[in-house]
């Protein structure tokens, strides 16, 4: 290993993690596929103190362990930028301990492969070799220790089977090198997989994949919100054609979507080119239906402009447009190539705009609980330049969720908690009287009251008024039309319209079936003035 200064501008791909998460495997996999070779510091660690790790454990200590593994690694940090090809390295699940360590990645992309406590333990203790896998209570306090460390160094994120994700990755993990401002989360689901980017310059990843990989479509075909357009036409690629849509819901219609698809065949679009779709949920619905049904299917890029959409609508592969009887009534799922979120793009969202985002944001870390939940209920100023790892953590738990279920058959269906009220109350207004997310706002109030979660229903209603966001229904909004509205809903089924229901952050359920009566009251409460 050549030895040079730490001013590198050829970063390397650096895999970190827990023992037995597949960082090995994955670093090997990243190198077949950029024709480079892969290091591994354990493998090294071990040439060097001339015997096996646990052996130099029971000889010497982890204490000496850690100090030579340490000067092997910053060693190699350094020496990467020497290799003209991208260098590739695989990292004991420890060395992240070290704080000279943890400076010296941050001139590299950490590639975090993320693992199950569980699972790392079974394939751990079934390997039998490793010395911190003895005992159980202990391998659980390391891996609690270290979750933070991993979470925080991470530029990109493999899934639990990073094995399998990193060759599709590889490509995309290369193009990140080059932009540091950027996150990835790597998407997988039963039709596909595909980079999850956040940050400023996240379109910039799609001009840098160019470069790496052969197979992407070369030919854009923009369809893009009017707003967005004139505010940052600058975030985009050439484009062959861009169509323009008005960012409403009124454009999410069968004949906008016959528009925007005649517009495609006049430009010539073919099957092997690619639909960039430039806005809001309302754009990303409307373009990713188009693009599932133009010619049968073609690639699909998301590129979000708004709260919403960057943290919920653009990810998972669901695209359809409404009908006078519903929201969402036609659609497909057509999982993207990319979701490309520059967070810079939501500074010239109306104020109004970025608070009936936040209500999804409020939903998703209701779902996942935990430290996102925390985080999220202590934010009382909407400032888009902080929002960046709120968006890419609300990213990562929607990407989590679909992963297991694609087809909303299941688990996916806790993405609709405050859905199923919030979409009856839009339809019921015509979707002109309430934005989607302030219609979602009053959806987990009455969701909230239906879980018997009383305490999170107040603190969610003081949430939403702290940020202009209503807490009460129009009374010009008829509850019959609501409940007229729900009656219709597309999730219903002959056993009736499952709820998903929040008996505290962190433990949502669904499916759940309700007395009517108890809805209509729900329904109801949000009608009563001065009550939370």
């Amino acid at each position: 290993m050549a030895e040079v200064g730490a001013g590198s501008n050829r970063p390397a791909i650096v895999f970190i993690g827990f023992m037995a998460a597949g960082k090995s495997a994955a670093a090997r996999a990243v190198a077949a596929e950029l024709n480079t070779t892969a290091e591994d510091s354990d493998e090294l660690v071990e040439r060097e103190l001339g015997m096996p790790i646990a052996e130099f454990f029971e000889r010497e200590g982890e204490a000496e362990f850690r100090r030579r593994e340490e000067d092997l690694i910053l060693r190699m940090l350094a020496g990467a930028a020497a290799d003209p090809a991208p260098t590739v390295i695989a990292l004991g699940g420890g060395a992240v301990e070290s704080e000279r360590v943890r400076r010296a990645l941050s001139g590299h992309t950490p590639v975090w492969c993320h693992v199950e406590e569980e699972a790392a333990w079974e394939r751990a203790f079934r390997d039998g070799v490793r010395p911190l896998a003895a005992s159980r209570e202990e391998f659980g306090r390391r891996f609690a220790e270290r979750q933070p460390l991993y979470e925080t160094l991470a530029r990109a994120i493999l899934p639990g089977k990073a094995r399998e994700s990193a060759a599709a990755a590889a490509h995309w993990l290369a193009a990140l090198r080059g932009l540091p401002r950027v996150r990835m989360a790597w998407a997988e689901s039963r039709t596909g997989s595909y980079p999850a980017a956040v940050g400023v310059g996240a379109l910039d990843l799609l001009e840098a994949a160019w470069r790496e990989l052969e197979s992407l479509p070369d030919r854009v075909f923009c369809v893009a919100d009017s707003q967005a357009l004139r505010h940052h036409e600058g975030l985009l690629p050439h484009r062959e054609q861009t169509i323009e849509v008005e960012g409403s819901e009124e454009s999410k219609t069968i004949a906008q979507a016959e528009r925007v698809l005649a517009e495609l065949a006049a430009a010539g679009a073919r099957r092997d080119d690619l639909v960039l779709a430039f806005g809001g949920g309302v754009v990303g619905d409307l373009a990713g239906f188009c693009a599932a049904t133009y010619q049968r299917g073609v690639p699909l890029v998301q590129a979000p402009t708004t709260l919403v959409a960057q943290v919920d609508s653009a990810y998972g592969g669901k695209t359809g447009v409404d009908l006078p009887a519903g929201k969402n009534f036609v659609g497909a799922y057509h999982m993207p190539l990319a979701v490309l979120a520059d967070p810079s793009a939501l500074a010239t969202l109306p104020p109004e705009e970025l608070a009936a985002g936040f209500v999804e944001v409020v939903k998703t870390a209701l779902i996942a609980g935990g430290g996102l939940w925390e985080r999220v209920r202590g934010i009382s100023t909407l400032d888009p330049a902080s929002l960046e790892d709120v968006v890419f953590d609300c990213a990562r738990t929607k990407l989590e969720v679909v992963s297991e279920d694609e087809r909303d058959s299941g688990r996916r269906a806790v993405l609709n908690l405050g859905h199923t009220v919030g979409h009856a109350i839009e339809t019921a207004g015509g979707y002109t009287r309430y934005r989607h997310g302030e219609a979602v706002g009053l959806g987990l109030l009455a969701a909230l009251r239906l879980s018997n979660a009383d305490g999170v229903r107040e603190e969610v209603a003081g949430l939403l008024r702290a940020h202009g966001l209503p807490t009460e229904l129009d009374p010009s909004i008829e509850a019959d039309a609501v409940a007229e509205a729900m009656g219709r809903d597309k999730k219903a089924t002959r056993e009736g319209l499952g709820f998903v229901l929040l008996p505290e952050p962190g433990r949502p359920s669904w499916g759940e079936l309700v007395d009517p009566d108890r809805v209509r009251a729900a329904v109801d409460e949000l009608y009563a003035r001065g009550r939370s």
